[in-house]
């Protein structure tokens, strides 16, 4: 098990993967400490079944830098394959600006080819590959020196059975016509917007009790303030304020150290210092907003009458669709999607590529009373009155 340490032989694997096809890649590491993700390891393979065609790369060494893999990721030749790569994306993204193009997601894929919701590693190295893997480094400490040889056969795993995975699922959306649907879901990944976290838009996740203009103004200038000196220390947001302390602040609106002594819910570090400045300056631009400035959540669209039956047998047309298709139905709409698809008037994305030619179509002449719905021994079919 080869591990790369320097710049000169990653530049030299690089260099070899880009005469492939596809390269798979997946990372090792740590988030429980920090804001960012502490990237420890970087798993590359290219097609291959020798001992050189798959290396371990550290990036904490100190003659290593990424450079010559992000080159390769600009590589519009190779495709980089990943497994449900999310996370592994916003590191490179945060850590260079870089995201691989072209870029596969066997999660993504799996779901498209009906191996179910959200199909894991294992499940696929299993079913595709016809594997086993051995989790026992799943929990393991990534940033540790030296890794030991289990560590490594683990962390190699997650990239020598992609090889196998990827190729399978790529002939089976290559025979169903479906390659366009996956290149289709992997753009939101793409998208940088997704890795953004801009801290004026932070109190969006948090919920809230009260939909009160004022309230919702403490909430969102604590909820900046957070996220900006988390950001800038490099903790997780809790290790600030948690959200349930959070929502007490906003609240009772300290308006200096005294008071904020007061809370039930604080930590002890945000009681002094640096954080707890910021909290009171929080609060104190929150009162001084004009109400014109103040934050407002979109008024809930009221339910026409009947039309949680109408959402009703659009589940069932979803379920009977995906199950048709052999695509997995979360892929198509989630059930809390539906009451939106009823709202959208027609501008909703089932209504839009191949969601659409799956589910979407039928949707729309459910919802408009051009079809309907009825039992056929065992399966649901559609009539047209």
């Amino acid at each position: 098990m080869k591990t790369l340490a320097t710049t000169a032989a990653l530049a030299e694997f690089c260099g070899r993967a880009a005469r492939h096809d596809y390269v798979t890649v997946d990372t090792e590491f740590l988030r429980e400490r920090t804001y960012y993700p502490k990237l420890c390891l970087v798993q590359l393979a290219f097609p291959g079944d020798g001992t050189d065609d798959a290396v371990l790369v550290d990036p904490l060494a100190d003659r290593l830098d990424l450079g010559p893999l992000y080159q390769l990721f600009g590589n519009e030749n190779v495709v980089k394959v990943f497994h449900a790569a999310r996370q592994d994306l916003e590191i490179f993204y945060i850590d260079a600006g870089v995201l691989p193009k072209p870029f596969f997601d066997t999660q993504i894929a799996a779901m498209v080819c009906g191996y179910g919701e959200q199909a894991g590693y294992e499940t696929l190295v299993r079913k595709v590959a016809h594997a086993s893997l051995d989790k026992s480094s799943r929990f393991t400490d990534w940033a540790r020196r030296p890794l030991s040889d289990m560590q490594k056969a683990y962390a190699l795993a997650d990239v020598t059975h992609l090889r196998v995975i990827y190729e399978k699922l790529r002939t089976r959306l290559d025979q169903s016509g479906r390659t366009s649907w996956v290149t289709e879901e992997v753009q939101a990944l793409l998208d940088p917007d997704t890795y953004r976290s801009e801290p004026e838009d932070a109190w969006r996740r948090i919920r809230t009790r009260s939909a009160s203009p004022r309230f919702l103004a403490y909430v969102k200038e604590l909820a900046a303030f957070r996220e900006s000196y988390a950001q800038a220390h490099n903790i997780p947001r809790n290790r600030v304020i948690r959200d349930d302390a959070l929502m007490e602040l906003a609240t009772t609106r300290p308006k200096d150290q005294a008071d904020l002594g007061k809370s039930r819910l604080l930590l002890r570090e945000a009681r002094k210092g640096d954080i707890a400045a910021g909290l009171i300056a929080a609060v104190k631009r929150a009162a001084e907003l004009p109400d014109d400035a103040l934050p407002k959540v979109p008024p809930a669209q009221k339910k026409p009458q009947g039309m949680d039956a109408l959402s009703d047998l659009l589940r069932v047309l979803l379920k009977a669709r995906a199950d048709g298709a052999g695509v997995a139905q979360k892929l198509i709409a989630t059930a809390s999607d539906l009451d939106d698809v009823l709202l959208s008037d027609g501008d909703h994305p089932v209504f839009h590529g191949w969601r659409n030619e799956i589910f979407g179509k039928d949707a729309a002449a459910l919802i408009s009373g051009e079809i309907a719905l009825g039992a056929e021994g065992n399966m649901v079919k559609v009539f047209r009155p």
